[in-house]
């Protein structure tokens, strides 16, 4: 007969036993994840490489993807929003008041390397780290006061300081709160956040950064003309073909054989140059009749994204601005030649 003292110490060697074992696992998949090879890995390379990053640059980049969620290693370099959910998870993970000022400041010069600041205008903004000094936010307190076109006089990556004044109180009365600000990009969205103040200086507040920006919608994406063949999934589970006339991060203008009326809701599919296939659900918002001659067969119908577009949004946008950056590289070389 086991007593209840030698019953108590098999559960407990039993259960110290299990503990072990996860402890273990957790470590060889740590282990793993700092050590073992990824996937992507080559393409990794490959675009570190195009993009002249320096040794340093490479490292600081090798420690993001390492922190972040991503099973792809080239994954940080395909978008702003993956790059950023990538600093975000490394901050966290590192806390990012002991990260070393060598390693912040190259991930400063990653992101403007990169384009994955506001001075880019296709770049998507989610964290206000992506803004540039130079910019004006507005700062809205409690109570409803306003300061307009407050100046972001420098930007860290553990903070950034904005023109203040005391005409709304001493600076200091704010330390430790929260104030809500509003940035408008032009063309674009009005983002704002809600940040804490860290501290404050004379004509300045200090504030935190925040990865949780609110957006609202200014304008229509810059659109670019396209001629891709398309695939179109109807509910019914049959198939047509068409062409994709002009192509932007928030919808389409689209060729089809048949006509819908808006609301209907399809999914598509098509390559885009350099990135790949991307298949993503759009809603048909109107139809505007046989409008392309070179295609008087097909009906021309405005759509936009709907869904899970997030992963297309960024590809697309990153497809236009390669697109523009060439155009402008074209036309320099043809003013060069004829100057």
């Amino acid at each position: 007969m086991i007593l209840p003292a030698q019953l108590f110490w098999i559960c407990s060697i039993a259960i110290l036993g299990l503990v072990l074992l996860v402890l273990i696992e957790i470590h060889r998949s740590n282990d793993r994840r700092e050590n073992a090879e990824m996937f992507g890995t080559k393409d990794f390379e490959n675009k570190v490489e195009e993009r002249g990053l320096t040794p340093k640059e490479i490292r600081t980049m090798e420690k993001l993807v390492r922190a972040s969620k991503f099973e792809n290693k080239d994954a940080v370099l395909n978008s702003s929003r993956l790059f950023e959910a990538a600093v975000c998870d490394f901050y966290d993970f590192r806390d990012v008041d002991k990260v070393r000022d060598e390693t912040l400041d190259a991930i400063t010069g990653l992101r403007e390397k990169l384009a994955f600041d506001a001075a880019n205008p296709l770049t998507v903004i989610v964290c206000t780290r992506q803004f540039n000094v130079g910019n004006r936010v507005d700062i809205l307190f409690d109570g409803g006061a306003k300061l307009k076109h407050s100046e972001i006089l420098s930007r860290r990556e553990k903070y950034w300081k904005v023109s203040y004044d005391d005409s709304f109180g001493p600076g200091k009365s704010y330390v430790g709160k929260e104030v809500r600000i509003r940035w408008t990009r032009p063309e674009d969205a009005v983002y704002s956040a809600y940040v804490k103040v860290m501290d404050s200086e004379p004509g300045k507040l200090v504030l935190r950064h925040s990865n949780d920006l609110e957006k609202q919608q200014l304008r229509r994406w810059l659109r670019e003309i396209v001629n891709f063949p398309v695939e179109v999934a109807l509910a019914d589970g049959s198939k047509i073909s068409g062409v994709l006339y002009d192509l932007s991060a928030g919808g389409i203008l689209i060729g089809l054989p048949q006509e819908y009326p808006g609301g209907t809701h399809v999914h598509i599919h098509f390559e885009l140059p350099s990135f790949g296939p991307e298949d993503v659900e759009i809603e048909i918002l109107r139809s505007l009749g046989h409008k392309n001659s070179d295609y008087p067969e097909l009906f021309s119908m405005t759509a936009s994204f709907t869904g899970a577009f997030g992963w297309t949004q960024e590809r697309v946008l990153q497809y236009i601005f390669e697109v523009n950056k060439r155009k402008k590289a074209k036309e320099m070389a043809e003013n060069a030649l004829t100057s």
